[in-house]
């Protein structure tokens, strides 16, 4: 298990109860009471962590090495049932996209959504998750197959941001994510969105229009990382604890200003603490969403997505 900065307390606790047991299994000594203490100092610290995060330990989290990634979701929500589909038709496969069919306790959706890499040549041959222009093609090809056939979407989001380099601009990256977002919100079949990780940028809004949109509970969704605020604002990187509390990303920000529909509780420590947990607890929210929306006509779908958008923000005429 790696830990980030803040949760060194947790570690060394953990080290602790590590060293407790070892003795008790080495020697004659009774343990029983110290351990108990030792765990119960855990807990006390790790609920006493994770119930003050600031904004900046949120975006660590969602970018833990041990988080479960999109094809982790897919592989605990489909099993076998997952077909991987390839290419946009008119470039190249991206494979920083997944993209496919999968059954969900029975009801087959059309999956879409950013992959990261567990290792470094995973990484790179994933791009980190940041798409290409094809990537965002690929996803709205698929998109519009699932349209055709009267099935649902289920984007899974966790990008920090699109592919940002000189051949995806020239390729049209700005007009393939506008696109992906005029086409998903008059889509005429349910889309539910459900934020895995990082949620960057157009990266992430180019698969990110839903009828339901959910946050797992330590994720972020903001226009641009803290990182690149900071850098912007302050010409520095070293500003971007105070730039993550700035921009509001955090779900529970999100779930306040009526961006998101709700927020997905994770287990105490993150979700990779307890995958299994984590898995379920997302596929019950899936399904309450689908089962909200399935029994709606095509034209009460669409104006009543077209209407949540609209409603977003605050202006004067």
């Amino acid at each position: 298990m790696e830990y980030l900065d803040f949760e060194l307390p947790i570690k060394e606790l953990e080290d602790q109860l590590d060293k407790c047991l070892v003795i008790g299994q080495e020697s004659d000594v009774d343990v029983t009471n110290t351990c108990k203490q030792i765990n119960k100092k855990l807990e006390e610290t790790k609920r006493h962590i994770y119930k003050n995060l600031t904004a900046w330990q949120r975006v660590q989290l969602s970018r833990h090495p041990n988080r479960p990634y999109t094809l982790d979701h897919i592989n605990a929500l489909c099993g076998e049932t997952f077909l991987e589909l390839h290419g946009d038709r008119g470039f190249k496969d991206d494979k920083a996209m997944i993209g496919g069919l999968g059954k969900i306790d029975g009801q087959s959706f059309m999956i879409i959504g950013q992959q990261k890499g567990y290792n470094t040549k995973t990484r790179q041959y994933r791009n980190f998750g940041m798409a290409n222009p094809e990537g965002y093609r690929k996803a709205l090809r698929l998109m519009k197959m699932a349209e055709k056939f009267g099935i649902p979407v289920l984007s899974l989001v966790d990008t920090p941001g699109a592919f940002p380099g000189i051949e995806a601009e020239e390729r049209g990256q700005g007009e393939a994510i506008a696109r992906n977002i005029i086409e998903m919100v008059r889509l005429k079949v349910p889309i539910i969105v459900v934020i895995v990780g990082e949620g960057a940028s157009g990266g992430a809004l180019g698969i990110g229009v839903g009828d339901k949109v959910y946050m797992l509970e330590h994720t972020w969704y903001s226009v641009i990382s803290p990182e690149s605020c900071s850098s912007i604002l302050w010409k520095s990187w070293d500003y971007k604890e105070q730039a993550a509390e700035a921009l509001k990303l955090t779900s529970s920000d999100m779930k306040q200003q009526n961006l998101i529909d709700d927020i997905i509780p994770e287990p105490l420590g993150g979700a990779h603490y307890d995958r299994e947990t984590t898995f379920e607890t997302v596929k019950n929210y899936i399904m309450k969403g689908f089962h909200e929306l399935k029994d709606l006509s095509t034209q009460e779908l669409v104006a009543q997505r077209m209407r949540k958008y609209s409603d977003m923000g605050e202006y004067k005429e």
